[in-house]
């Protein structure tokens, strides 16, 4: 994983996770979503050459966490978290930036995300990045059963608009 990805920020800094961070991330897991990944799915993200999690850390206590994938020129923003105590910080845009640094990176073209419809906060951060609805994912997520937004973001086109290719 690139160096790039490495930011601090006053006392919070953004790396990716260590197989130490699994059992915390998975606890965080469990505080923030109703249909939380296992253990196992953190697992299998580790030393992943196209797949990874970024970890926010603020004084040794990991306060929020993203995962992505990225692959075939594209990015997937599989999930992103930050704890109540410390959401409205921040946190999310610094973990959000830094995924799209790694799709730029990987010269994904696009990246994408699925969203509850009822997660208004979400939606409204990922609309004032740039992404855009795709489509729906009828009963996508289980607990409780609701569909999926699926956005998207054209990466080349946003660094075209601002020079960068």
């Amino acid at each position: 994983m690139s160096e790039s990805i490495r930011a601090k920020v006053n006392n919070l800094t953004i790396r990716p996770m260590t197989s130490s961070d699994v059992t915390k991330i998975a606890l965080l897991e469990i505080e923030i979503f109703p249909d939380p990944w296992p253990v196992a799915a953190f697992n299998l993200e580790l030393n992943q050459p196209d797949r990874g999690v970024l970890v926010a850390e603020s004084d040794g206590v990991i306060i929020g966490y993203a995962a992505y994938i990225t692959t075939f020129g594209e990015a997937h923003l599989t999930n992103i978290a930050v704890t109540p105590a410390y959401r409205g910080k921040n946190i999310a845009k610094l973990l959000l930036n830094s995924i799209l640094g790694i799709a730029r990176e990987a010269e994904c073209e696009y990246i994408f995300l699925d969203v509850r419809p009822s997660n208004t906060a979400a939606i409204e951060l990922y609309r004032k990045y740039g992404f855009q609805d795709l489509y729906r994912r009828p009963d996508y997520y289980h607990n409780p059963v609701e569909d999926a937004n699926v956005m998207v973001k054209n990466l080349r086109e946003e660094d075209s608009q601002n020079g960068l290719v």
